[in-house]
């Protein structure tokens, strides 16, 4: 006569512990009848208490533990009793009217690449941080901060406070790189631009306080005649209005030991007089500033995109325009004669200037050349962003984002932008 006994398992495997499944959501008993194969016996199993894992169910909480060793769920899983996870969610329903078709026969979707915020920062080909970002701050001789009229959130510095001030904020946020723009009195303006080299003169002056106080702050400088220029040009003017190359050069050359003397990192001709590379690396060899980079506006167009700038720093032009010696907005081809003449000379980096009108000249320079690639993001680029926020035509920051992602996109290294600290308060997440 059979007998009927409680199934035991293999000495092999450790005794489970004894659960008390009403004690658990979702563990419910189940019972089996088993039966072997040649085996007259027949076997009855202790009722199967099988786990349902609901996220749902933990009530925002940590799910509780059952306290069980990995050995026992590993023997629990063996003899059936597996815990169940939720089920898969059901296919969400298409709105009414929906034309029921054949899938297209494609083998590859893109768009699966896009379907969650996850794999759409998995697979971003282009990253924007703070330390891609320089920031233009001009500066003046007074101790107020003075706002620009044309580029609201835009001041002309005190150089001894409000400079400091805003470096520091910079900082706050990764800003870490700063280029200078000076206001020179009227009175210090002349049609050579001496004031442009003198050691004790504004931008001298403020390299040397920062470098005081921030000792590892990169600062760039700009090196031109125009805002120490009587004329307002960024070379010397013959009295026929023709801008002397070769003699300007010379000035520049001053002025750019200058600067490194005062302690500047690199030294920026925004001036594109021919040659002008090739001789400031020698002059700053000559001083013993090897150490002192060079970043060449390569590409400078005679854009109508400077307007804000110029009111900032007063130093429209008295007459004529820049077109002699600024490069053509319409020319594309003429961007690689400047770029592999500023290459043989010792430049460090190559500036495209306006930055978003030019992404072509941009990509152009990323391809054909091995050096860092710099985009100016200019005063009427940054103006008009400004303007259509204050009148809700566009999102500001979402707008502002965008616009330095592609300059980054189409290969600028760095990016010269008055968005600086605004943008680095984003990525670093004050939304101010």
């Amino acid at each position: 006569m059979g007998s009927t006994t409680i199934f035991s398992a293999s000495s092999t495997v450790p005794a489970m512990k004894v659960l008390d499944w009403k004690n658990y959501v979702g563990l419910k008993p189940t019972v089996n009848d088993l039966r072997f194969s040649g085996v007259k016996t027949s076997v009855k199993v202790c009722p199967k208490r099988v786990l349902i894992v609901r996220a749902s169910e933990t009530q925002g909480g940590p799910m509780k533990k059952l306290g069980l060793s990995d050995a026992e769920c590993e023997a629990a899983v063996v003899a059936g009793n597996v815990p169940e996870a939720p089920p898969v969610p059901p296919k969400p329903a298409a709105p009414a009217g929906t034309p029921v078709v054949p899938l297209l026969p494609l083998s590859r979707r893109p768009r699966r690449n896009r379907k969650s915020p996850t794999l759409r920062a998995s697979f971003r080909e282009t990253n924007l941080s703070p330390s891609n970002f320089v920031y233009p701050l001009f500066i003046h001789e007074g101790e107020e901060d003075t706002p620009i009229g044309a580029m609201p959130g835009c001041y002309r510095l005190g150089w001894r406070h409000g400079l400091v001030e805003e470096v520091a904020k910079a900082r706050d946020v990764g800003v870490n790189s700063i280029v200078l723009f000076p206001k020179v009195p009227d009175a210090l303006k002349s049609p050579t631009g001496d004031e442009a080299y003198n050691d004790n003169g504004l931008v001298p002056r403020a390299i040397r306080l920062l470098k005081d106080k921030f000792p590892d702050l990169v600062i760039y400088t700009d090196v031109a005649l125009d805002p120490y220029s009587s004329d307002g040009h960024d070379g010397i003017v013959r009295e026929d209005g023709v801008i002397m190359n070769d003699e300007t050069v010379h000035q520049l050359c001053k002025q750019a030991v200058s600067q490194a003397r005062a302690g500047a990192d690199v030294v920026s001709p925004s001036d594109m007089m021919d040659g002008r590379v090739g001789a400031i690396r020698t002059a700053l060899d000559a001083e013993g500033f090897h150490h002192v980079s060079i970043m060449s506006y390569t590409a400078k167009y005679a854009s109508s995109f400077y307007g804000p700038f110029r009111e900032a720093l007063d130093s429209n032009p008295r007459f004529g325009d820049k077109k002699t010696y600024q490069m053509n907005p319409a020319n594309y081809r003429e961007a690689l004669i400047e770029a592999c003449e500023d290459e043989s000379e010792g430049a460090d980096i190559l500036l495209v200037k306006p930055g978003l009108p030019y992404l072509d000249i941009i990509r152009l320079l990323r391809e054909k050349s091995p050096l860092p690639i710099a985009a100016y993001q200019v005063s009427g680029e940054y103006s008009m962003i400004k303007a259509g926020g204050v009148l809700n035509m566009i999102d500001e920051e979402r707008v502002m984002m965008e616009s330095l992602m592609c300059l980054r996109r189409a290969g600028a290294d760095i990016i010269l932008t008055y968005f600086a600290l605004q943008a680095a308060r984003y990525l670093c997440g004050e939304k101010r």
